[in-house]
C-alpha cells in the first residue's frame, strides 16, 4: 500500500541549466569525518573521491560550490538532543583538508540540520540566479535530507548524486534516497550529473576560444 501511495508522482528527468546551478556541500567537517571528531561517520570518507571529481567538473563549468557547515556557540539548544559538536572556531568545525574550499567560495554557517534554517543561503542563491541545487555531503538522513526538504519547499530543483552522500546506515541511505526521489527531487548516478556539467564546461571552453 505504501509503495502504491508513493509512486503517484510525476517523473522528473535530469535536465537542468548549469548556468543556474550550484553545488551544495553539507557538513564535510573534521568533527564528523576525521579521527578526533566527537561524532565520526567513517563511511563519509568514501565521498572524498567522488566529491573531488564533482568539484573539478563544476568549477570548470563555472558552477559555484557552496559549503554548508555546522557551527555552534558553546551553549546551543541543539545540544539538548545531540552532544556538543562543531563549536565555532574549533578544529571540528573546519572543512576536512581533503576537500578544502577554493578562495572565494561561499561558506554558510548553520546551527540546525537544514542549511536554510535561519541562514542567508536562500538569499545568496537568489542573488546568484540559482534554480538547481546539486546537494551532497553528510548525513543523508539528517542534514542533507533537511536541506533538500527546505530547498524543495522554496521552489528549487534538487539533484542528489548517489555517490556523493552518506547516511548513518545502509537502511537509512536507501530509505532517504527513495523518499527524496519520490517526493523532493532527483536522485542520479554521479556519472550522469558529470556528463550534464561537462556539456556546459565544453561550451565555456568553446566560447573562450572564440573570444580569443
Amino acid at each position: 500500500m505504501g509503495e502504491s501511495f508513493s509512486e503517484k508522482r510525476v517523473a522528473e528527468g535530469l535536465d537542468f541549466d548549469p548556468e543556474k546551478t550550484a553545488v551544495l556541500v553539507v557538513d564535510m567537517l573534521n568533527e564528523f569525518l576525521e579521527e578526533g571528531g566527537v561524532m565520526v561517520l567513517a563511511e563519509g570518507r568514501e565521498l572524498y573521491g567522488p566529491l573531488t571529481r564533482l568539484f573539478e567538473t563544476a568549477r570548470g563549468a563555472r558552477v559555484p560550490v557552496i559549503w554548508v557547515c555546522d557551527e555552534h556557540p558553546e551553549q546551543d539548544k541543539e545540544f539538548d538532543k545531540r552532544i556538543p559538536h562543531c563549536i565555532e572556531g574549533s578544529w571540528g568545525a573546519r572543512v576536512v583538508d581533503a576537500l578544502k574550499p577554493e578562495e572565494g567560495e561561499y561558506r554558510v554557517r548553520k546551527r540546525r540540520y537544514s542549511g536554510f534554517y535561519e541562514t542567508d543561503l536562500d538569499l545568496r542563491l537568489r542573488e546568484l540566479g540559482i534554480h538547481t541545487l546539486i546537494t551532497t555531503g553528510i548525513v543523508t538522513n539528517i542534514c542533507v535530507r533537511s536541506t533538500v526538504h527546505d530547498a524543495f519547499f522554496r521552489g528549487y530543483k534538487v539533484i542528489v548524486p548517489t555517490e556523493c552522500v552518506a547516511a548513518t546506515s545502509h537502511r537509512e541511505q536507501e530509505s532517504s534516497l527513495y523518499d527524496i526521489e519520490t517526493h523532493f527531487g532527483v536522485v542520479a548516478p554521479l556519472e550522469d550529473v558529470l556528463r550534464a556539467l561537462e556539456r556546459r564546461s565544453s561550451g565555456v571552453e568553446s566560447t573562450a576560444r572564440s573570444a580569443s
